[in-house]
């Protein structure tokens, strides 16, 4: 029997109305997803606005220099890319490197934005990282709060108040997971607030020629223990260096030669090597900002030159980070292992009695500063070869640029900035004004640009991007 017509046509017009309910229930969900935008879309501005929030809080932070500093960048590093890494088509997670760290996933089929993402994360994680640390003043760090609403109100005028909440809770989600992992570190987890404690016990002081004497009678120098901390790439057969060059008062031996030279530097030094010293000196908490936040705050003013993406500012910043955090602790068991003197220790003894560095502090006049840990490897020649090294692989081997972190500064020279032709330069350049500084050896330099550089390259290798 054949349908009647107006029955047919009734028929269609209801399952027509059927479907436009159904795609007017599904219009937000679909309209959601479809306009999501990869990490690659947007800006690299709140990474920018961020770091500069952290270089400012870390300059204040007693107990993060040098080696807290660079932990806290590296697990907001990660934290960045593993919530962003979705939408990077070229990368992958590397989560699963890390047993113990169960990092949330997006809700399917629903859009996200990742500049709110990133502001959720970073607010939390400097509040975690840095919210019991003494020294950080309250007018500064309520620079998280303030960044974090001013963005979170801005995102608004960007996409559905619906994503931004929803961006938002995840970001948060993501920071809770990071910081619980990196509470399973007990060595690292809040060592700042005891920077002098030997927590794993392996330090034994030497009462030997050339050892490393503390400053502080209390025990040993800072982080003892360091070197046992958590490394994100790097085994521990990666931490140790090639032993130094034997200690020696003969006249004219390797190891007067490399005291000689450091005493020379002090005593007669250039104005271009007084400044270079100063320049790169980063020792000082309150002054400036510690020396592996200096290549977070060279790598963001590569952020800014280049105009970047969002998706390359979170890799290189997570690179970056990890290569610090990795290499400091590197250098820290090696400096322990080999508990090697600081030039001044040295020189008193085979030169000149009352000689002292040129590291002074202008904010409490005290002179002749020595950093209290072993001099080999260098901490700074550590950090800049790492950090050079990774920069390098993102951005290119001629990479010319100006260094302005200390522009305006008025304590030396005026702050005047240096140019550079590539991070190598800047890395030899930071590592040698070590020795006009007097405070360390060109052995201890050499070393740590060298192991530096092996981290950064172990980092370069790892399992980043697909295929």
């Amino acid at each position: 029997m054949k349908t009647k017509p107006s029955l047919l046509k009734n028929s269609v017009s209801f399952v027509f109305s059927i479907f436009l309910l159904f795609l007017s229930g599904c219009k937000k969900e679909e309209t959601d997803f479809i306009s999501s935008k990869i990490t690659k879309e947007y800006s690299s501005e709140v990474i920018q606005q961020w770091n500069n929030v952290f270089i400012d809080l870390e300059r204040y932070a007693q107990g993060f220099r040098p080696c807290p500093a660079p932990r806290a960048m590296a697990y907001i590093g990660l934290a960045c890319y593993e919530a962003c890494v979705k939408d990077m088509p070229a990368f992958k997670s590397i989560r699963y490197n890390y047993p113990g760290l169960n990092i949330p996933q997006q809700l399917p089929l629903k859009d996200y934005h990742y500049p709110t993402i990133i502001n959720a994360i970073y607010s939390k994680l400097l509040t975690d990282f840095m919210g019991n640390a003494k020294g950080i003043p309250t007018n500064r760090f309520i620079q998280i709060s303030a960044l974090y609403n001013k963005l979170k109100n801005d995102y608004l005028g960007e996409v559905s108040s619906e994503t931004i909440a929803r961006s938002d809770e995840y970001g948060l989600k993501v920071a809770e997971a990071v910081f619980e992992y990196s509470k399973t570190d007990l060595v690292g987890h809040n060592h700042h607030l005891e920077p002098f404690k030997d927590n794993v016990g392996n330090y034994k002081p030497q009462a030997v020629p050339g050892a490393f004497k503390p400053t502080n009678a209390a025990g040993p120098g800072m982080f003892p223990d360091y070197g046992y901390a958590r490394t994100f790439v790097i085994k521990d057969a990666d931490k140790l260096i090639p032993a130094p060059i034997p200690y020696s008062e003969e006249k004219n031996s390797p190891y007067y030669v490399q005291g000689a030279e450091v005493y020379a530097a002090v005593n007669n030094p250039t104005p271009d090597q007084r400044w270079m010293a100063f320049f790169w000196s980063d020792d000082l908490t309150g002054l400036t900002f510690s020396p592996p936040t200096r290549w977070l705050a060279i790598a963001n003013q590569v952020y800014e030159l280049d105009n970047v993406d969002l998706e390359t500012a979170v890799y290189a910043n997570a690179k970056v980070s990890i290569a610090l955090n990795d290499c400091v602790v590197a250098c820290w068991y090696s400096k322990y292992f080999y508990n090697i003197q600081r030039p001044v220790d040295y020189i008193r003894k085979v030169f000149r009695p009352n000689w002292q560095p040129a590291l002074y502090n202008p904010l409490t006049k005290e002179t002749g500063i020595s950093p209290n840990f072993p001099a080999y490897p260098s901490g700074h020649s550590t950090m800049g070869g790492a950090a050079a090294e990774v920069l390098t692989d993102i951005f290119g081997n001629y990479y010319p640029m100006t260094d302005r972190c200390h522009e305006g500064r008025q304590d030396f020279e005026g702050g005047a900035p240096r140019h550079f032709n590539s991070f190598y330069e800047m890395a030899n350049e930071n590592a040698i004004s070590r020795i006009p500084l007097g405070v360390h050896f060109r052995m201890d330099c050499d070393q740590g640009v060298n192991l530096g550089i092996r981290v950064g390259r172990k980092v370069n290798q790892f399992s980043w991007k697909k295929g």
